[in-house]
Parts: C-alpha cells; sequence; structure tokens
C-alpha cells in the first residue's frame, strides 16, 4: 500500500503532475497506450530530464491531433495544448471514459474531477453541471493530463493523498472567458480548504486542471498515517520560467510500514482481546466499567461459540498503548482468563467538541463530530439526559431530542456566557 504527498515550489498544472509522478516511478509509456485506446485523437507523451536550480526531474508533454487530421501530421510536427479544441460537456467526457480499456477505480477516480470541474464552473457561471462546456479542460490534451494522472496513481498503488501548501500567483490571467484575477475563481473555489501561499509571481502558478486533481484526490482517497517509509522521490517541471523560483512540484511516495510500537504515543492504540467461557457474568457486567476508568477508549463483549460448543464471550478493549499493562492486569485480576491476545489499530475520527446546551429540564452536554471543518454529528451525552430525566420526572428520550432541537455554536465562534467549559479529552465527562 503505498501514499504520496505533493510538495509545490513552483505551482501546480496536470502535467507537472503527471511528471512527477512518472519521475517517482509511473510508467509513461504504458500510460499513453491507454490514453491512445480512450480518446478519440492521437495522443503522444513525451518526458524529457530537466534540470534547474540544482533539481533535476522530468517535463512531460502531451502532444494531441484531432482524428480527422491525423494523416496531415508528420512526426516532426507535433501540436500541443488546445489546438482546435471541442468544447466537450461533462456527457461527453463521461462517454469517452466508457472506455473498457480504463479500470473501474481509474474511471470512477476521473470522472469525479470532472465533476467536481463541472460543479465549479456551474456555480461560478450560474449554471447547471450538465450543461457545463469545458473550454481549455475540454481538449484532448487536458483530459489526457487528468486521466493520465490518475492512471498514474492506479500504476503506483496510491490510497492516500497529501498535499503541502499550494503558491498562489498575482496580478491578472487571460483565459477563455476573458480577463480574469488571479488565481482564476475556479481554482480558488477547487482550492477551498487548502493551505495556499502568497508569491509574487505574476503568473497563473495552479492550474483548474491541478486543483482539481488535487481536492479530489484529497477528499477520495485515504489521509496517510503518521508511519511511513520514503520509497522515492520525483519532481516534475512546468514550462515557464518563473521571476524568483523554479517551476517545479514533487511527488514523494511512501509505503506504509510497520514501526516498533511506542507505548508512550497516545496515536499507539491496541486492542486487546480475550474468550471467556467459564466466567461470572455479573464478573464482565462489572469490569466493563472498571476499564474505561483505568484508561481504556472502549470496552465491549461479543457473544461467541467457544470449544466443546460452550457459549462464551470475547472481551475486548481498545486503549492507548500507555495503558495496556494496566489494562491487561485488570483483566486478569477481574476473570478467569489465562490469556490476552494485543493487537495494533490506527483509526480515524471526527475532530470532535463538547458544547453544553439549555433545555427546559435543564442543561445538557452535547457532543459535537465534524468533518473538514463542518459540524456532521451531533449527540447528546447520555448520563445527562438521564440525570436531567429523574430530576425533572421527563424521560431520557425526551430531554435528548430536547437538547438536538438547540442550534450548535459554529466552532471557534465566541462561546455564550452562560455556557461553562466542557471536557477535551476522549474520555466521556463524569
Amino acid at each position: 500500500m503505498h501514499f504520496v504527498r505533493f510538495d509545490s515550489v513552483g505551482g501546480a498544472s496536470g502535467d507537472m503532475l503527471l511528471g512527477a509522478l512518472t519521475a517517482a516511478g509511473a510508467d509513461l509509456a504504458a500510460i499513453e497506450r491507454t490514453l491512445r485506446k480512450v480518446l478519440p485523437d492521437d495522443v503522444r507523451l513525451t518526458a524529457e530530464p530537466v534540470a534547474d536550480h540544482g533539481l533535476h526531474g522530468s517535463r512531460v508533454s502531451v502532444h494531441c491531433r484531432h482524428a480527422a487530421d491525423m494523416h496531415h501530421w508528420p512526426d516532426s510536427d507535433r501540436q500541443t495544448r488546445h489546438g482546435h479544441a471541442p468544447h466537450r460537456t461533462l456527457g461527453d467526457i463521461s462517454r469517452l471514459l466508457s472506455s473498457p480499456a480504463l479500470n473501474p477505480a481509474t474511471r470512477q477516480l476521473a470522472l469525479a474531477v470532472f465533476k467536481r470541474l463541472a460543479e465549479v464552473e456551474g456555480k461560478i457561471h450560474g449554471k447547471s453541471p450538465a450543461s457545463i462546456h469545458f473550454h481549455e479542460i475540454g481538449a484532448t490534451d487536458s483530459i489526457a493530463d487528468i486521466v493520465g494522472c490518475c492512471l498514474a496513481l492506479h500504476q503506483l498503488d496510491v490510497q492516500g493523498v497529501a498535499v503541502g501548501p499550494l503558491p498562489c500567483g498575482i496580478g491578472t490571467i487571460v483565459c477563455a472567458h476573458g480577463t480574469m484575477p488571479n488565481p482564476a475563481p475556479a481554482t480558488l473555489e477547487l482550492l477551498a480548504g487548502m493551505e495556499v501561499v502568497q508569491t509574487d509571481e505574476p503568473f497563473e502558478l495552479v492550474t483548474p486542471t491541478a486543483a482539481a486533481l488535487l481536492a479530489t484526490w484529497r477528499e477520495r482517497l485515504a489521509t496517510p498515517p503518521a508511519h511511513l517509509r520514503v520509497v522515492r522521490s520525483g519532481f516534475g517541471f512546468g514550462r515557464r520560467l518563473l521571476q524568483q523560483r523554479p517551476n517545479v512540484l514533487r511527488a514523494t511516495l511512501f509505503e506504509h510500514g510497520q514501526h516498533p510500537a511506542d507505548p508512550a504515543d497516545p496515536a499507539n492504540l491496541l486492542v486487546l482481546e480475550t474468550n471467556i467461557d467459564d466466567c461470572n457474568p455479573q464478573w464482565i457486567g462489572d469490569l466493563i466499567p472498571r476499564l474505561l476508568k483505568a484508561g481504556a477508549l472502549d470496552a465491549w463483549t461479543t457473544p461467541a461459540t467457544m470449544k466443546k460448543g460452550r457459549p462464551g464471550l470475547v472481551v475486548s478493549v481498545l486503549a492507548p498503548g500507555a495503558t495496556a499493562s494496566a489494562i491487561a492486569d485488570l483483566i486478569f485480576a477481574s476473570t478467569t482468563t489465562f490469556g490476552i491476545r494485543t493487537h495494533a489499530v490506527e483509526r480515524i475520527t471526527l475532530d470532535r467538541r463538547f458544547e453544553t446546551v439549555p433545555t427546559s429540564f435543564g442543561a445538557v452536554r452535547v457532543k459535537v463530530g465534524s468533518l473538514h471543518g463542518r459540524d456532521i454529528v451531533r449527540t447528546p451525552e447520555f448520563e445527562d439526559c438521564a440525570r436531567a430525566a429523574r430530576a425533572s420526572g421527563a424521560t431520557p428520550r425526551q430531554v435528548c431530542e430536547a437538547a438536538l432541537l438547540h442550534p450548535i455554536r459554529k466552532k471557534g465562534a465566541p462561546r455564550k456566557a452562560a455556557t461553562r467549559s466542557s471536557p477535551t479529552s476522549n474520555q466521556e465527562a463524569p
């Protein structure tokens, strides 16, 4: 399983991404063979070695000519970048990518990029995504950039993508819609939520094609884990000569390696498990809250059929490595087990915080989970709901529903004076 991180000095474009992935190990010839089966126009990909500011890498060029004109195209007369390009719609591109030459994963990823572009263009121009006619991005060479980059990820078995800060230019740029501020509105919309760095370069540094690719990859592919091993890196060069920096983008390929566990690392999580078929179930009921109090993040039991057909339980505990020894001691002391299995795990979590909301039954804490800065889950704390229910004569369900009716303040908004601070740990507050 591989992951890739993109770090930009001079910006990012479709061909720079393809050049960086090629320099990091993707097979450009194989990508070209697939593209020639998918696209109606003749497509050729070439790579030339480039050196700038002491860096060495690859500059990939996409050459294309409409099929009707191919008999006029000698090898020495290569036309590049959009000549006589048709203005394709999202439907046109979807039909192109339905070719059986594309594997399903690449097809879906490339289509997601074009859909994202269509949605952004539609938002900017006040049209539906289906009615958008792509200009530069509808050209065969731009389609080859997008599909070729997705093919490169598939070749390299990339499961996740990370993106470093992207540089932005200043001034204005000229495109099919006329003179636009730099970066172009579509590019800025696509980069929403991503980190950028302002430069003094009077050029378009990040193109809409690259912005759509990077934004879609970040959203649809996994987030690289903390512990990775470097496999190789490569530099993809652009064509424009910038004023103060090399026009280069680096792709670093990582693999997910096994690393010695550090019990003191809070990100190091273990699952401890044991099978029990001869233990008083009352002891297990008492054990679960003790495990949580001892530092476990979660604890649960699963019914199981043991050897000789005996009914039993699998006791499982999710705990930080630093607490594993104490957790194991507690399980041994509380049950009849002779052994405990452990294995390291990773988990993906929502950002979380607690908010206290007023209800007619009393104050209730609500756990709020957010994804990419947007709140998506709200869960009232049951113990608060139960306590308020007992005091008021209501039921926990009524209190819970009342808590969910109260709006939650946005993250970072000023906290009302009546709202008290809430716990920040992963443990439920007492």
